[in-house]
């Protein structure tokens, strides 16, 4: 067997089952607090031949759900008849049609139980699918077909497959094939070659993982077998450190105890490590071999829904591409119209609907097929922008469809631990009630652990188990107020035996469970160890008693050790361990002294919970809420004694209500909380958890750029206000209103009153109250909140923190952002219109999730005031400026229509339709994604500058009818003035129009450019040299009508001196007056960054 087998047991087949892309990570063997198996088995090992190994006592209880039992969407009213059909009945149909179709050629797989034998795939009564990890979109054949839906599904694409169609009817056809195909399948070319290399990219990914080696138990001995090749009812070897590949049952460890701890860190985002036990009747086998001999099998319930199952990703669609879908509609419409007129012109002579039809074939640039390629192509260089910039190391893009909604930001919603914090525990304070102990004197209580222990002499070794505390020298006197010394000793020994941690020791990672050495040899120096526990507050405490003197050194299912300052080593039996859950909000132990036989019951968890269950005191609520305005995390320690009586009635409750088939879990908890009465309070900890670096400049940054930051925690309501004042969520000049506890709708009417009368202050509001006046006055808390600098929600679980995103998004419209760092941020974060994720020590899960990974808070500031502010900059005047170019050759068009008596004649043709949109304007027109109006440096200084992108004035109705008056004056001027001033030489009408619009074109995007790159300069160029190139050799398209017209360009006239100086002329009066409009605008009402940036 190896040294390390690490497995987690799941409700699945045996080995392996349908491949996670997540895994769980495995850590080494060791020790740990949970007695109880999760497999209830025979113990005769008479009854070992044909044993079903029945899966956990969970698995049976949870059949009411299955994959298929998904919430079906609320029906509306039905509508009948013609209406229903026409409003969205025939889609409907359709739909219904498919999936019944669907069904018919491949019927969804039954899930049942199944029963897999141990070591025999070829056993299996069914065939289950490979073990691989499939993340690729398509396959071999629906690559092409999907990525095709993909595009035309969208109104702007179809509207060109239907245009470029339309020229294989001879009555339509208005010019050459690959004048409206050409674009149309470039556009279709980027998309394609993209989606494969992202395909590929998953490929290469999913191969790498799939070829994963991991050693395989035969009966002939071990094999190595790739990820790929594991079948159900494989036995597997999983080493120390080595992902576990597929679902399995842990059935054996080289751990005498059969425990191991694993790490779900790529599954749920817990970073923590959980104790899992083996098989108890597999774990006893003497031998590997043995494993074949026993012919066990393992019954599963049929596949549940439960944590462990896949979730998908999705991908977002930002504001801005909502809204340029919006003007491409007015733009159709403009079509629509133009087209309409010029028929009506015409007087509705001949065939009109086919004149109709040529006319929206004419003016179809208005709508530009460029616009979704080019902000795509933008977007992707703004991804590559932000990950290569220094400042911000190890920020990864995953969305490349939003970057320009980190500039529309309104609300900021954060979670504090991990994302705020750095969820890195420090034991601060020790309360006793009478005295409390600081950060400055800790020495004291290092003190009266020594001197309590002074009294017994240290034994060698630390084997002796009849050694006598020190408190036991005091029994025989009267019972009086116990001394300082005795309580410390009390409360310091009751944190160091309450937990969950165990102390792990690097050196003897190499030594098997078979030829451990006895604990006297064991090197117990602190060097070697570290700890390993499932919250970092429980290692603080551990950590914290180490320092104070008594050290954790040992710890396995059934015993710990601690070691005195006098390094004598103490023993401690572990009856029973009641782990930490959500809602009970704390944990407990039952030791046993083994020098003494005395069984203790301790426990400790929050004051919610443990107030009502210690004697009566009155310092305990006070001091907790001292303490959580400091900032520090209150955990409150209890103990209880038993003789041996009480704990064998308990344990003798506690088993019969394990083995109950009914209300299992109710009874459980009932025989618990039959102990939890009367604890005596033994002191109040206080652990703080310390802010990451820069987070107090950077909310401050936030706010003063307008962003309304709400803090959404788990935390208490002390605690979170008190680190909502220390980072400067809340500024110190602002008010506080903290939202009392309400319960009834009378309560949250009063209290909302109350609140409606204060102005200017942060709102501090729990869990439990939200959820009340969100149930009667949803619209007017929100209303309320929205107006508040700072919003702070205590106590919150991860629904509640996605159904305040969810609210803001309906009520207020506005752009919202989620931070957060765990696995319970992830549905908050997938809920916002833009999901930032931390990585950080509760794993990846919120990072994966997110459309924008990070390393720190601080890192948000730059992200959203420098990247967020130019990619919307940069996208609407890059939107516009496509839409721009297409409305100016349109308006031409409709001119150049109306001198030839409304007749549906094309005025370009041909490359030069393909060209004017790629090689002679495309790169002058991308290279806008580089132009920025303010420089980094001013846009973090002065974060006010953020406001105004708030408000969408970069892009709007306003501006697209600026352009649109812009480009109706440019066409109009470059049409009628070629027609003017070459009225001589008519039939070279293109090549002078055609120049005098490249020209245009490439000085409307340097009056546009705000500062210049070298890039800019040579696109400018380029673009130019290519045109002046082009005359040469593409003489044929320069004639008005077809090429069998007999027009072409004269290349001797082109190189004339009045050629050149009326194509120049008609280039000033197209230009110039925009730039004099522009110089003005910025001398009578400049922009608010004008001044930074001269």
């Amino acid at each position: 067997m190896a040294d390390q087998i690490p497995l987690y047991p799941v409700r699945s087949a045996a080995a392996a089952g349908h491949k996670r892309a997540a895994y769980y990570s495995a850590a080494g063997p060791g020790p740990g607090a949970d007695r109880r198996g999760r497999y209830q088995l025979e113990d005769e090992s008479a009854h070992l031949d044909e044993m079903p190994l029945m899966m956990s006592e969970e698995g049976f209880e949870n059949d009411e759900s299955d994959y298929h039992t998904l919430p079906r969407a609320r029906i509306e009213r039905r509508k009948s008849g013609l209406e229903w059909f026409v409003c969205g009945g025939w889609k409907f149909l359709c739909s219904s049609c498919c999936d019944w179709l669907i069904n018919i050629c491949h019927r969804k797989k039954e899930l049942k139980a199944r029963t897999v034998w141990l070591g025999c795939p070829e056993k299996s009564e069914e065939k289950h699918p490979r073990n691989s990890i499939k993340n690729q979109k398509y396959n071999v054949f629906t690559f092409i077909p999907g990525v095709l839906y993909e595009q035309f599904k969208f109104f702007l694409n179809l509207y060109f497959l239907v245009v470029s169609c339309s020229q294989f009817v001879p009555a339509l056809k208005i010019g050459y094939l690959y004048t409206y195909w050409a674009p149309l399948g470039f556009v279709l070319a980027v998309t394609i070659t993209r989606e494969a290399i992202d395909e590929f990219r998953r490929f290469q990914r999913d191969k790498e993982v799939n070829s994963q080696l991991y050693s395989k138990l035969t009966v002939r001995g071990k094999v190595q077998v790739k990820s790929s090749d594991i079948q159900v009812g494989d036995l597997i070897i999983v080493e120390k450190n080595q992902r576990i590949p597929s679902d399995m049952v842990f059935l054996r460890t080289s751990e005498k105890a059969g425990s191991c701890f694993i790490r779900t860190d790529q599954l749920d985002g817990e970073t923590d490590w959980k104790l899992k036990v083996a098989v108890s009747c597999t774990q006893r086998l003497p031998a590997l071999g043995d494993l074949f001999s026993i012919r066990a099998y393992v019954y599963a319930q049929k596949p549940q829904l439960d944590i462990h199952s896949f979730e998908g990703t999705f991908t977002r669609i930002g504001l801005l591409d909502l809204e340029l879908n919006q003007l491409t509609k007015a733009l159709f419409l403009a079509l629509v119209v133009l087209s309409v007129v010029m028929v009506t012109l015409q007087g509705f002579a001949g065939p009109w609907y086919r004149n109709l039809f040529r006319f929206l074939l004419l003016f179809s640039y208005i709508i530009p097929i460029s616009l979704r390629v080019n902000l795509d192509m933008g977007k992707a260089a703004y991804g590559w922008m932000i990950m290569k910039d220094e400042n911000i190391p190890g920020t990864v893009v995953r969305t490349s469809t939003i970057p320009e909604e980190l500039g529309r930001l309104v609300y900021l919603l954060t979670d504090k631990t991990g994302t705020l914090t750095q969820n890195e525990m420090t034991f601060r304070r020790l309360h006793l009630g009478t005295v409390s102990y600081g950060a400055d004197t800790m020495d004291e209580i290092q003190t009266h652990v020594l001197s309590s222990y002074a009294q017994v002499h240290p034994q060698t070794g630390g084997n002796n188990p009849s050694s006598t505390p020190p408190r036991r020298a005091q029994s025989s006197t009267p019972k009086v107020r116990k001394s300082v010394s005795s309580r410390v000793h009390e409360a310091v020994k009751a944190i160091a035996l309450c937990h969950n941690v165990t102390p792990v020791y690097e050196s003897q990672a190499g030594v098997t469970g078979e030829t451990e050495s006895a604990e006297a040899d064991q090197d117990f120096s602190d060097e070697n160890r570290t700890y390993q526990a499932s919250s970092p507050d429980e290692v603080a405490l551990v950590r914290w008693t180490e320092s104070v003197g008594l050290t954790l050194v040992s710890r396995d299912l059934t015993s710990m050790q601690l070691k005195t300052p006098g390094g004598q080593v103490l023993t401690y039996c572990i009856l029973q361990v009641f782990p930490f859950t959500s809602e009970s909000k704390r944990m407990g132990i039952i030791v046993r002294d083994e020098s003494t036989a005395e069984i203790t019951f301790y426990m400790k968890g929050a004051d919610v919970a443990m107030s009502s269950i210690v004697q009566y005191n009155d310092w305990l609520e006070e001091e907790c809420g001292n303490m959580a305005r400091e900032g520090l995390r209150t955990l409150v320690v209890a103990k209880k004694a038993l003789t041996e009586e009480q704990y064998q009635d308990f344990e003798s409750r506690y088993s019969q209500a394990k083995l109950s088939i009914h209300d299992r879990v109710l009874k459980v908890a009932a025989v618990v909380e039959s102990l939890e009465r009367e604890l005596e309070l033994l002191c109040l900890t206080g652990v703080e958890d310390q802010l990451q670096a820069d987070v107090r400049p950077t909310l401050e940054m936030l706010r003063n750029a307008g962003i309304k930051i709400w803090m959404l925690t788990g935390d208490k309501l002390e605690t979170a206000t008190c680190i909502a004042k220390s980072s400067h969520l809340v500024s110190r000049t602002q008010d506080i209103h903290i939202f009392r506890p309400v319960t009834s709708r009378g309560e949250a009417h009063l209290e909302l009153n109350a609140f409606r009368r204060k102005h200017d202050c942060a709102l501090v509001i729990s869990g439990d109250s939200l959820e009340v006046c969100l149930k009667y006055y949803e619209h007017e808390l929100v209303e309320l909140a929205c107006q508040c600098p700072a919003v702070v929600c205590c106590r919150c679980s991860p629904t509640q923190k996605a159904h305040m995103v969810t609210l803001l998004r309906q009520h207020t419209g506005r752009r919202t952002c989620a931070v957060g760092d765990g696995g319970n941020d992830v549905s908050m974060i997938q809920a916002a219109d833009c999901g930032i994720g931390i990585e950080g020590k509760e794993g990846k899960q919120a990072s994966l999730a997110a459309d924008f990974s990070i390393t720190q808070f601080r890192h948000v500031g730059r992200l959203l005031m420098v990247h967020g502010r130019n990619s919307y900059k940069r996208s609407a005047a890059l939107g516009q400026f496509v839409m721009h170019r297409g409305l100016i050759i349109s308006t031409m068009q409709a001119v150049f229509s109306s001198v030839f008596y409304f007749a549906s004649v094309p005025l370009y043709q041909g490359f030069l339709m393909v060209g004017y949109a790629t090689i002679y304007t495309m790169f002058p027109v991308f290279s806008l994604v580089l132009d920025q109006d303010v420089k980094p440096e001013m846009a973090i200084l002065y974060p006010e500058l953020y406001k105004d992108l708030t408000k969408g004035r970069s892009l709007s109705f306003k501006t697209f009818l600026i352009w649109v008056l812009i480009s109706i004056y440019q066409g109009g001027i470059l049409m009628f003035g070629a027609l003017v001033l070459f009225e001589a030489e008519f039939v070279h009408v293109v090549a002078i129009s055609f120049t005098a619009l490249v020209l245009t074109e490439l000085l409307m995007v340097a009056l546009t450019i705000r500062t210049w790159h070298w890039l800019m300069v040579v696109a400018e160029f380029l673009s130019l040299g290519c045109y002046v190139a082009s005359l040469a050799f593409l003489n044929e398209y320069f004639g008005i009508g077809r090429v069998s017209f007999g027009a072409f360009l004269d290349v001797a006239f082109i190189t004339t001196v009045p050629f050149l100086w009326k194509v120049s002329a008609i280039t000033v009066v197209s230009c110039l007056p925009l730039y004099v409009l522009k110089y003005l605008k910025r001398k009578l009402s400049p922009p608010s960054y004008s001044k930074l940036s001269s």
